[in-house]
C-alpha cells in the first residue's frame, strides 16, 4: 500500500532541491521546450529558482512525487539568477528565460490581502499521476490555519485533469483570460479559480 507523506521542502533542505526540481520539470518541462527540451538540462537551470520555503512535497517512499508552492501573495515562489540559467541554457536562451521569469512571475497578485494564498506550481511526478497524490497535497495546503481563501491563477483550458481535481476539491472559476497563442499552444483561456472557506 502505498503511504504519501506531505512536508514542506523547507524541512527536506537542501539536499532534496534536485529531486524536487525534476519533478517541477516533469510537470512543466513542455511549457520550457523553447529553451531545452532535455529535462536534464532544464532540471540544471531551473532547480536554483524554487524558493522552497514556499514549496510543499508529497513524497512517496521517501521521493518527491508531487510539488505545489503556496504564498500570501507577497512572495514569489520562483526567483532566478541569470548567471545561472545562461550557464545551463546558453546566453541567449539563458537571457531569454530570464526575461520570461522577470515578466511571468513578477508577483502572485497585484493586491495581496491577509488570509488569502495562491497556489502556485502544482506539478506530479509522471509516474504518480492519477493515484491521489497531488490530491493528498492540496488538501495538506487547504487545512493551513493561516488562509481562509485560495486562489489558482491562470491554468490552462486545455489542463482538463487538473481543472477536474481543483473542482473536486472545491474551486470555482471566478475568470478567464483569452490567449493569443492558441495556434501553437492549443490552449484559448487561461482560468482562476477560488476557494473560499467558512
Amino acid at each position: 500500500m502505498m503511504t504519501i507523506d506531505v512536508k514542506p521542502a523547507a524541512e527536506l533542505g537542501e539536499s532534496y532541491r534536485r529531486r524536487i526540481a525534476e519533478v517541477f520539470v516533469d510537470g512543466f518541462g513542455p511549457d520550457f521546450a523553447f529553451f531545452s527540451k532535455d529535462p536534464r538540462t532544464l532540471t540544471a537551470a531551473f532547480a536554483h529558482t524554487l524558493v522552497l520555503d514556499l514549496f510543499h512535497v508529497a513524497l512517496v517512499d521517501g521521493e518527491p512525487a508531487a510539488i505545489a508552492a503556496c504564498t500570501n501573495g507577497r512572495q514569489r515562489s520562483v526567483r532566478c539568477n541569470p548567471a545561472e540559467l545562461r550557464e545551463h541554457l546558453g546566453l541567449f536562451k539563458g537571457t531569454a528565460a530570464t526575461v520570461t521569469f522577470q515578466r511571468m512571475f513578477r508577483e502572485a497578485f497585484p493586491e495581496p490581502r491577509n488570509g488569502v494564498a495562491s497556489i502556485e506550481f502544482v506539478a506530479a511526478a509522471s509516474e504518480f499521476r492519477g493515484r491521489g497524490i497531488a490530491k493528498a497535497l492540496l488538501e495538506h495546503i487547504l487545512a493551513l490555519p493561516q488562509y481562509r481563501e485560495y486562489l489558482l491563477e491562470e491554468v490552462s483550458d486545455i489542463n482538463e485533469p487538473a481543472l477536474r481535481l481543483y473542482e473536486k476539491l472545491g474551486f470555482r472559476e471566478y475568470k478567464r483570460r483569452k490567449v493569443h497563442h492558441t495556434r501553437w499552444s492549443g490552449i484559448n483561456h487561461y482560468v482562476s479559480l477560488r476557494l473560499t472557506q467558512n
